[in-house]
């Protein structure tokens, strides 16, 4: 049995924790947040590998995971519905996969509060010096501690975010708030909406108490617009009293005149049922977009995995379903070449190309609403919207070609792969 410490207690790192643990390690998350993370976050796209990998950790895979849909739909300015398209798949939310995999950990393991400063790799071990002054000492450190990573920071310090010249505002609605046009129209939908240079995408979620009840859902909703890096981008970070949050800003600090400005250009530029959805939702927030593509995600008895490996643009919708496989190759390869470097070797063989690849593939789904926040005068590229119903948030074992290969025509949707739901 090795002794494993997990840097970072979200989806992926209780993903690693959870498998390697039901393996036999003796395995410790240090999280730096205190408390709960639970209601962090918003919708999941699920995909078959997040089910193996749930399932390989402890979760059983039913239909309280989420909500399921048959298809896409977009919808014009008008609120008419341009395109349509048969796929089924199931979506969650972030707070539902975080309370099913933090309830299958003991809660003795995972140390709060604790915030690395310092990886000190030794011939048979690493060492974790935290910046409270604590000490964990481990046969392997897996760091999972999100964009922002600090053990990243320390082995591979050339992998930094990069910004995508694009933001999203988020948030998630009440079904029972919504008005029966557009409940009947797109809420059992995975929708989209594709202003010229933007493009909004929604789905409903699980509502309070991850309940899939009719009329207790949620729908969650993603709208990405172009805002300059030094321009839109500040103003958009910056609070109510003046103060400029840079490396990202909480719901609660957003400008309410920034919140109204949205509502209205949603009210000019979105089909009325998004429209409604931004208007009734009571705390919207904002994620600037970023990108992480790492070279290297082993370094010795130290891997990086999550989004401390690979931080792909949400367009693929592959975020928790990347962390999973990364959790099960660390797990596999732990069994094989047990607690060593070269375990750790063989998982980077493993996963550095994946990782590299869906990056790629959501800079290519990205690349217009770049083009947009890269300054005035760029002409909106013409996307047909058959293609971005068919290409946004699929399994990328499954996807069509990008921009460089132009996919064929197509009248059905390739076969999503079923999440095992019984």
């Amino acid at each position: 049995m090795a002794r494993i410490l997990i840097a970072g207690g979200s989806l992926g790192g209780l993903l690693a924790a959870n498998m390697l643990l039901r393996d036999g390690h003796d395995v410790h998350v240090l999280e730096k947040a205190t408390g709960s993370l639970d209601g962090r976050g918003a919708g999941i796209v699920t995909h078959a590998a997040l089910g193996r990998g749930l399932a390989r950790a402890g979760v059983t895979v039913n239909d309280t995971l989420g909500v399921p849909v048959d298809g896409r739909v977009a919808l014009a300015a008008s609120g008419e519905v341009v395109a349509r398209l048969a796929m089924p798949q199931v979506l969650t939310s972030w707070s539902r996969l975080y309370a099913l995999l933090f309830e299958a950990f003991p809660a003795e393991r995972c140390h709060q509060g604790v915030v690395v400063k310092q990886v000190e790799p030794g011939a048979d071990g690493v060492r974790v010096h935290a910046e409270s002054g604590g000490v964990f000492d481990g046969d392997l450190l897996i760091a999972s501690d999100g964009i922002r990573s600090a053990v990243r920071a320390q082995f591979a310090a050339h992998a930094v975010p990069q910004y995508a010249g694009y933001i999203a505002w988020r948030g998630v609605c009440d079904e029972a708030v919504l008005s029966n046009a557009t409940l009947s129209s797109v809420f059992d939908h995975f929708g989209f909406g594709l202003p010229a240079g933007e493009q909004l995408i929604g789905y409903p979620v699980a509502g309070p108490g991850n309940t899939t009840r009719r009329g207790k859902r949620r729908y969650n909703f993603v709208w990405y617009r172009p805002a300059d890096e030094h321009g839109a981008l500040r103003d958009l970070l910056t609070d109510a009293d003046g103060e400029h949050h840079p490396l990202g800003i909480a719901p609660h600090k957003v400008s309410w005149r920034q919140v109204a400005a949205m509502r209205e250009a949603g009210r000019r530029l979105l089909a009325p049922q998004f429209a409604e959805m931004l208007e009734k939702t009571a705390q919207p927030f904002l994620q600037p977009i970023f990108d992480v593509a790492s070279q290297r995600i082993a370094f010795d008895r130290v891997a990086l995995m999550g989004d401390a490996a690979f931080v792909a643009r949400p367009h693929v919708g592959m975020g928790v379903t990347k962390a999973a496989e990364d959790a099960m190759a660390l797990a596999d390869c732990i069994r094989e070449h047990g607690a060593t470097a070269a375990a750790l070797q063989a998982y980077e063989q493993l996963r550095l190309a994946p990782g590299q690849a869906v990056v790629q593939r959501a800079r290519d789904l990205g690349a217009y609403l770049q083009a947009q926040g890269a300054g005035a005068g760029v002409a909106p590229a013409f996307r047909d919207a058959d293609a971005v119903l068919r290409d946004t948030a699929v399994d990328l074992s499954i996807a069509t070609g990008g921009p460089s290969d132009p996919p064929a025509p197509r009248t059905t949707a390739p076969p999503q792969p079923a999440l095992g739901i019984r």
